[in-house]
């Protein structure tokens, strides 16, 4: 098995605390009202939403996948952090046993946040994962942080 690792940091206007809460703690209820087209639904199978939890997560029409399935790993609201695996759907194909995410909000000195995100690869066999697919995975992550961050910056009282 092979483990590819890629990094990389955003910048947001909207502070920790309150994208942690929005992007992280209420995602399963707001991603599918501002990006339905993205994603149709968000079950939880097991857990309470801490460490362990697994939840299934089911895509919008227009996506070419159609579920996969996440484990948390780890979820600290104090340091905004946040882990995750993606360990079962056809998002993973023949090539990828699970992929692992890290996030970590950090506050910016202008009041807003940096993103910190590391995401790891765990191939089967001696695959490589190709850089377009793992382009094309940042592109999708960032269209749906900046529908969070627009729905955010459009009700400012939300989340706070």
């Amino acid at each position: 098995m092979g483990v590819f690792t890629y990094e990389s940091e955003t910048v947001s206007a909207i502070p920790p605390a309150r994208l942690f809460k929005a992007f992280v703690l209420d995602a399963d209820n707001l991603i599918p009202k501002v990006i339905p087209q993205a994603i149709q639904s968000v079950e939880i199978l097991e857990g309470n939403g801490g460490p362990g939890t697994i939840k299934k997560i089911t895509f919008g029409e227009g996506s070419s996948y159609k579920y996969v399935k996440h484990r948390v790993d780890g979820l600290d609201a104090e340091n905004f952090t946040y882990s995750y695996s993606v360990i079962e759907g056809d998002a993973l194909g023949d090539v990828v046993e699970k992929i692992t995410y890290e996030t970590k909000l950090v506050a910016s000195p202008d009041g807003g946040s940096i993103v910190k995100r590391s995401s790891q690869y765990h191939t089967k066999g001696d695959h490589e994962i190709k850089e377009e697919s793992v382009k094309e995975g940042k592109e999708k992550a960032s269209h749906l942080f900046k529908a969070i961050e627009a729905y955010l910056q459009a009700n400012p009282d939300a989340y706070n």
